[in-house]
């Protein structure tokens, strides 16, 4: 209200309202008017009627699709606020005064209660307005808002199981948020926190389009989730041959739609043709953008939309462009690659959410990591010794013609050999390996072994074939890969999972294992932690032990260096420390593995 003009008062009604109650009070000479309270569905603050009671409690609500205003004059009165007051949560009062509610309520006042786990309880998750929200009005909305679990639990929106704390802290992030980068570590449930808030926004009529790209291997997995955390919405996935997905983007009846990057790229004449504009546009593993000049960054960035929101274990993978990269898709220009770390992580503190298992689940079960440092076998040092000796030969004889490739070629066969001495067979990993299953398989444990090559796992499968060891990789064919993922999940004689970086590093819930053994090292730390976390994450059996094989005084230990300084990098970014690290796979960090033999960083 205007006290000096004396003009009207407006309510904003919430999301849900109980029925408005009119009173009229009379004070001295002056005659205040009837005035129309809104009070919240889940309040106890109202005034006390004649008699007892809550005279401004009602037993039926009202739902409004759009906001609506009642208006009303009064005279000029000066008023002043003193305080807001605010009443615990419906579950933890007693109802008995209050009519109309169910008497099944007031014995047992909150049956979604009493599914929380008790560590998991704790105060309400309220909207938060993004920083560059800055008018008062716009700000009220947010914070005016009854709490993200009321809306929830009492809306219509049943959940398979109770969210934890951070979880609903990334729901409420992702849903007032225009841009929007969720980088939760791998295993803390990023996808069904996505698809809780795309609920929300389908539930409130704020989005009506949502388009989500992922990875060819994830479509199932995101139709799966979807089934269980929003059975509710219908979901579409663009696939088939051209003129069947030509089709598919245009038809209205499904909400969501979800295509791969490859299909995008190949569909972008059909989108900028018929002018789809989306309400919402999610990327996960959004890292696949990383790259602005690639032609599906591109092609992801040209596509018309209202909101962008990014999925992410790894925002940075190999340098601060790659992160710059993502946020250019969710909000152009907000953050410049000219900054060093600490300051990049700064300018996108409002687009950002990471937390840690560290950080949020202390409740998880442990991580174990070692490295297990071995020495090559004596056939394994000859072969190595040579190859090393031949290649810097050839380096040094090209000379300044020399190429990243050449060096890689060299890299590449060195790592081969330190798994497996081609000529006799001969492997120190091998030996440690099957010591270490010897013992696991024992107590009925489940395994898994990653590899960057294929021909190293056929290699292992065979070496283990006493043990059955079940195959995940590029070679398999899709029609058989969730058939693999089930009988390694369910049989009890299935429990040792062979599986190549590419094909098991992302998207798989692996938490039957308890043991994940790195038999050779990837080029990127990020990598090798998606693949960990196929095991370590929610739902997780057990202690999860991670060994990684390294062997010494060989290409695998320079290596192991330079992935330190990555992992310094992302950190820096991220906000986990104050420093500036610059260590990228370069060219002066690849030729330096072989000068004097230690890896230099630039």
């Amino acid at each position: 209200m205007d006290r000096d003009t004396g003009s009207s008062w407006s309510f904003w009604p919430w999301p849900r309202l109980a029925r408005p109650v009119v009173q009229s009070k009379r004070t001295g000479d002056c005659s205040l008017p009837q005035v129309t309270v809104f009070v919240p569905a889940d309040s106890d603050e109202a005034p006390s009627a004649p008699g007892g009671g809550h005279a401004m409690w009602a037993t039926e609500a009202w739902n409004f699709s759009s906001p609506q205003i009642a208006t009303l004059g009064v005279p000029p009165l000066p008023v002043r606020v003193k305080s807001f007051p605010f009443s615990p949560p419906l579950s933890d009062r007693a109802l008995d005064n209050l009519p109309g509610v169910e008497p099944s309520l007031k014995t047992d006042p909150s049956p979604v209660a009493r599914q929380i786990p008790a560590e998991n309880r704790r105060s309400r998750t309220h909207f938060r307005p993004p920083r560059d929200v800055i008018q008062l009005h716009e700000r009220l909305l947010y914070v005016l808002q009854p709490p993200l679990e009321t809306l929830f639990h009492s809306g219509g929106l049943p959940l398979t199981s109770e969210p934890f704390p951070y979880q609903w802290e990334g729901i409420a992030f992702l849903a007032t948020r225009h841009a929007a980068i969720l980088a939760d570590e791998m295993g803390l449930g990023k996808t069904m926190q996505a698809i809780t808030a795309i609920r929300l926004l389908l539930n409130q009529q704020e989005v009506r389009s949502v388009l989500l790209v992922c990875p060819k291997a994830l479509v199932s997995n995101w139709q799966r989730e979807f089934a269980r955390w929003g059975p509710e919405v219908p979901v579409a996935a663009v696939e088939g041959v051209a003129a069947r997905r030509q089709w598919q983007w245009q038809q209205d009846d499904f909400p969501v739609k979800i295509v791969t990057y490859e299909s995008l790229v190949r569909d972008a004449p059909i989108l900028d043709a018929s002018g789809q504009r989306f309400d919402l546009v999610l990327l996960d593993e959004a890292q696949r953008i990383k790259n602005r000049e690639s032609l599906t960054s591109r092609v992801a960035h040209n596509i018309e939309r209202c909101r962008s929101w990014a999925l992410t274990g790894t925002p940075v993978e190999n340098s601060v462009r790659d992160f710059v990269g993502i946020c250019d898709f969710v909000a152009p220009g907000a953050v410049h690659e000219d900054l060093d770390a600490a300051a990049l992580g700064y300018a996108a503190r409002d687009l950002l959410l990471r937390r840690t298992k560290e950080q949020v689940l202390p409740q998880l079960p442990p991580r174990i990591s070692c490295d297990a440092v071995l020495d090559l076998t004596d056939e394994q040092k000859r072969t190595y010794q040579i190859a090393e000796n031949e290649g810097v030969l050839r380096l040094s004889d090209l000379g300044d013609s020399a190429t990243i490739q050449h060096v890689l070629e060299l890299v590449t066969r060195l790592k081969q050999i330190c798994n497996v001495d081609p000529a006799t067979g001969s492997s120190c990993k091998l030996e440690r390996l099957r010591a270490d299953l010897e013992e696991v398989l024992e107590s009925g444990r489940k395994v898994l072994i990653f590899s960057q090559w294929v021909n190293t796992l056929t290699w292992l499968a065979e070496e283990l074939d006493a043990i059955r060891p079940l195959q995940y990789h590029g070679q398999v064919p899709r029609s058989s890969r969730e058939q693999i993922i089930d009988r390694f999940q369910r049989d009890p004689q299935r429990n040792v999972l062979l599986m190549s970086y590419g094909c098991g590093g992302v998207g798989l819930n692996l938490q039957c294992a308890e043991y994940v053994f790195l038999f050779d090292r990837w080029w990127n730390p990020a990598v090798e932690e998606q693949a960990v976390n196929r095991a370590h994450r929610i739902g997780s059996v057990g202690a999860v032990t991670i060994t990684r094989f390294v062997t010494r005084q060989t290409i695998e230990e320079r290596i192991d260096e330079i992935l330190r300084h990555k992992r310094a990098l992302f950190d820096s970014v991220m906000g986990n420390a104050t420093g500036t690290a610059k260590a990228v796979w370069n060219r002066d960090a690849i030729f330096g593995l072989f000068r004097g033999g230690s890896a230099r960083t630039a």
